[in-house]
């Protein structure tokens, strides 16, 4: 699928990014050039001399740029095949304190993207996208939901071209920076006598960053154009959590903070009409009307018309037990 490809993915020095490009180097060892597109030079320097990158400098290429500049996407998409568009501001106090600049990064990058790609006849392009575009509270979710709807909307502007656009939604990536394990691990060794949640009716999902790569490779792969992915995965209860970090520790309850749901939400019951059942994940189909995309999914279920997915109505659950041996593995 990726071999002799050339593949660029924006913010491409962070978490997901890192990952990856070491996935499709494994998995696609004649893949031709990985273009990783971010703004921060010590980052690049960081992830250039990986261990695990470092044997294939060739295929590598670290591009200083930002999503924001529109001449430099459209000379770093130059001869590009695919695109995974990862790059966006995602600390939801910081996008509170700083909308503009949120809005520059997440909504007018977007666009830029989209224009670079169809200008540049990319061919694919997958859109990372996040559980808070659910029905947004905050402002980060409200700029994650945009840049969804331009990047669906984007297949409407390719015409004759063969640029596909479609987003991949998942949630907090567990142990990833920023996520509360290493939160609670870091509170654990400093000493601490309890662990802070903000509400213990709170669930979430347990995604694992092997698993959003696999769910991106499987856009790339059968997207059609337009479609919004979802992947089913467990959930898991905050105290539960708490307990498999530190059961011996007390909880202590500090109340929900701005712009936080109880359950991580990903489907609302607004867009069942839409959604269909692909066995291991869910698809959202498009509300507008892609004149040149005739969808064919013949394993596909449509769900009841009352159905939402979120974190508290899940059929998955992780127990204590399960959550330490996942926790190792992190």
């Amino acid at each position: 699928m990726l071999n002799n490809k050339t593949i660029l993915i924006t913010g491409g020095t962070g978490s997901f990014g890192k990952e990856f490009t070491k996935t499709v180097l494994e998995k696609y060892p004649d893949v031709k050039k990985i273009v990783i597109f971010s703004r921060d030079e010590y980052k690049q320097f960081v992830m250039q001399n990986m261990s695990e990158f470092k044997s294939h400098q060739e295929k590598l290429r670290f591009f200083i740029g930002d999503v924001r500049d529109k001449e430099r996407l459209y000379r770093a998409f130059e001869g590009v095949d695919v695109v995974v568009h990862a790059a966006a501001l995602k600390q939801v106090p910081a996008c509170e304190y700083n909308p503009f600049e949120a809005i520059k990064t997440n909504v007018s990058g977007a666009q830029n993207v989209i224009d670079a790609a169809i200008d540049k006849k990319v061919k694919r392009v997958v859109a990372l996208s996040t559980d808070k575009a659910c029905a947004p509270i905050n402002l980060y979710g409200a700029t994650k939901l945009c840049s969804d709807k331009l990047f669906i909307a984007g297949n409407c502007y390719c015409g004759s071209q063969e640029t596909k656009f479609a987003v991949v939604r998942y949630g907090n990536v567990a142990g990833s920076r920023g996520s509360v394990i290493p939160f609670f691990q870091k509170l654990v060794n400093e000493g601490a006598k309890e662990l802070p949640i903000t509400d213990i009716r709170m669930t979430r999902f347990w995604l694992k960053l092997e698993q959003a790569v696999e769910m991106v490779l499987e856009a790339i792969k059968n997207m059609q154009g337009g479609e919004l992915y979802v992947k089913k995965i467990p959930s898991m209860r905050m105290p539960d959590l708490a307990m498999a970090v530190a059961p011996n520790l007390k909880i202590k309850e500090i109340g929900i903070r701005p712009g936080e749901k109880i359950h991580e939400q990903m489907i609302t019951r607004e867009d069942a009409r839409n959604t269909i059942d692909m066995g291991e994940y869910y698809i959202i189909l498009p509300e507008i009307n892609i004149e040149h995309i005739n969808y064919k999914y013949p394993n596909a279920k449509p769900v009841s018309d009352d159905f939402e997915y979120h974190s508290g109505n899940n059929d998955r659950w992780l127990s204590v037990e399960d959550m330490r041996k996942l926790i190792k593995d992190l």
